[in-house]
């Protein structure tokens, strides 16, 4: 330890608590040595310390330092005092290098014990000594017997030997100074836990001592670090990130710190910690709010509310930032809500028609004659048309314009996803070949790419094709059977998807179908026996198909 190692008084070459006389004498002594550039040595000097290179203003300085009364005191509690017949034989041990034997001597007349006036020199003689020592435990319980001896009322005989009568001790002021001057030595030698634990067997006003020692530094600068974020945050809100970032990177250690030091439930720490969560969460909210009308700062503004969520400790904050969160991730999910909004409304509008529809139909067809029946393709034919696509198709680019499909597919609700695709299939099924188009960037999960090789576009095309195909109506056989929703309908609309879309052939042959087929319907649907024989033809082809 540098503050034995280098003490004045074992550089003068004489005992903390020599007399005057002798301070003086030693002074003079050592002094002519220097001045001729004699080599100087003191039976003080021990061979288990480290070697001394006394020279002339080395000297001046340490007898220089041992002029003030305090001086005197802070530097003696950090060297040996000769003050009793145990001091005097154990100290011929250390100049003999016998430091066990010298541990033994001291051990003995304190070792639990109290500080009184024949054994105080003995509790500041064994501290230096386990002072000197590599291991925890010997620099711990040097010392644990240094402030011992500070706190006890034998402290005054120390005083009193030590300095002269004119000097009057604040005991806990010496243990502050004798702490600071401890920390200055094992700052580098043990870590912060560590060097706490060195103090752990000394009292609560030490404990206290050095809590503060420890937790001012870190508190100054996590609330300096606050405030300039401040400041800066409510100049310049669009730089809001940034600042919030930088301040929970620069202060994450520090109260980490506190928090190990402190603990969570102190009030202390409760504190600052809060404070600290509340400035991060107010930059993510600022910024949030600077560029929400110009692009989309959730995920900035999130990530800050989730740094301060991680630092914050009471309820009441925790539940400020748990409600910012919820109206960002509200934000964020804003297109697929509104998109999914829009097209439900939508559903529910044509699922609404067609249920009167029907009902009306229903009972039309209880007053039937004998013969007549029902034109179910009229009546699909008048279901489909109850909505105005071409307002319905208005309002989907307006409300869920092209732009906002990359959001939709980034979003990370698969439950959403999988609603919205839902009821796109819905819509796009009732629409006509030309309303599909308009909207087919709806269906974003099966746009062809094009820039992919020959074959990996054949394949898409195929799938894009059979979607394609599969939102249209299979008008011939609508007619033919009466329904769009007629089993046997379903079964060739499942054989178009799954064989003749997967073929060229068979795509031409869906395209030549769908350009053709309206018209015949409009010729054919009132001709009951070529709907007749169409049927039978189609069922035929269907057992075939099975």
């Amino acid at each position: 330890m540098e503050l034995i190692q280098n003490n004045p008084y074992r550089i003068a070459g004489i005992f903390a608590g020599a007399t005057e006389s002798e301070f003086q004498r030693q002074k003079s002594k050592i002094s002519k040595y220097a001045s001729i550039g004699k080599e100087i040595s003191s039976e003080l000097d021990f061979s288990f310390l480290n070697k001394l290179d006394r020279n002339e203003n080395e000297i001046k300085k340490a007898f220089s330092s041992l002029e003030q009364n305090h001086d005197k005191v802070r530097n003696a509690l950090f060297w040996f005092i000769n003050a009793s017949p145990f001091d005097n034989t154990a100290i011929e041990y250390l100049k003999n290098g016998d430091i066990e034997k010298a541990f033994e001597i001291w051990e003995k007349v304190t070792k639990d014990k109290n500080v009184n006036s024949k054994n105080y020199s003995c509790f500041n003689n064994l501290g230096t000594l386990k002072l000197l020592g590599n291991s925890f435990v010997e620099i711990q319980e040097g010392i644990e017997s240094k402030i011992k001896l500070i706190e006890s009322d034998g402290f005054v005989y120390f005083i009193n030997i030590v300095a002269d009568e004119t000097y009057s001790a604040n005991n806990q002021k010496q243990i502050e100074i004798l702490i600071d001057d401890l920390l200055s030595q094992v700052k580098n030698k043990f870590s912060q836990s560590d060097t706490i634990n060195l103090f752990s067997k000394c009292n609560g006003s030490s404990q206290n001592y050095l809590l503060k020692k420890f937790t001012e530094e870190p508190i100054f600068k996590i609330e300096s670090h606050i405030e300039s974020t401040k400041s800066k945050r409510k100049e310049n809100k669009k730089n809001a990130y940034e600042h919030g970032l930088k301040l929970f990177v620069n202060c994450k250690d520090d109260l980490a710190s506190l928090k190990k030091i402190l603990g969570v439930s102190d009030l202390k720490f409760k504190m600052i910690a809060d404070n600290l969560a509340k400035e991060v969460m107010q930059c993510g909210i600022d910024y949030f709010k600077e560029w929400e009308n110009t692009k989309d700062p959730t995920e900035e503004g999130l990530k800050l509310l989730k740094y301060a969520k991680s630092i914050a400790v009471s309820n009441q904050v925790l539940e400020r930032i748990d409600s910012n969160i919820e109206g960002m991730e509200e934000f964020k999910d804003k297109e697929i809500n509104q998109a999914i909004g829009l097209l439900q409304s939508i559903k529910e509008a044509y699922t609404t028609n067609e249920t009167k529809i029907r009902a009306q139909v229903r009972i039309q067809e209880l007053n039937l004659g004998y013969g007549q029946s029902i034109n179910w393709t009229k009546v699909n034919e008048l279901i489909r048309d109850s909505l105005d696509w071409d307002k319905v198709i208005e309002l989907i680019l307006e409300v869920i314009p092209s732009r906002n499909i990359e959001k939709i597919k980034s979003n990370k609700d698969d439950s959403k996803i999988r609603q919205f695709k839902a009821l796109v299939d819905f819509i796009i099924d009732k629409m006509s070949y030309y309303n599909k188009n308009r909207i087919k960037y709806l269906s974003y999960w099966k746009t062809v790419n094009t820039t992919t090789t020959t074959r990996t576009t054949t394949k898409t095309s195929t799938t894009t094709s059979s979607s394609s195909s599969s939102s249209g109506g299979c008008y011939i056989a609508t007619m033919a059977y009466g329904s769009y929703d007629h089993p046997q309908v379903k079964i060739l609309r499942d054989y178009r998807d799954e064989t003749l879309a997967k073929s060229v052939l068979g795509r031409s042959f869906i395209s030549f179908y769908y350009a053709t087929s309206p018209q015949l319907v409009k010729l054919l649907k009132n001709q009951k026996y070529i709907n007749k024989l169409i049927r039978n033809l189609l069922d035929i082809f269907i057992k075939k198909v099975k």
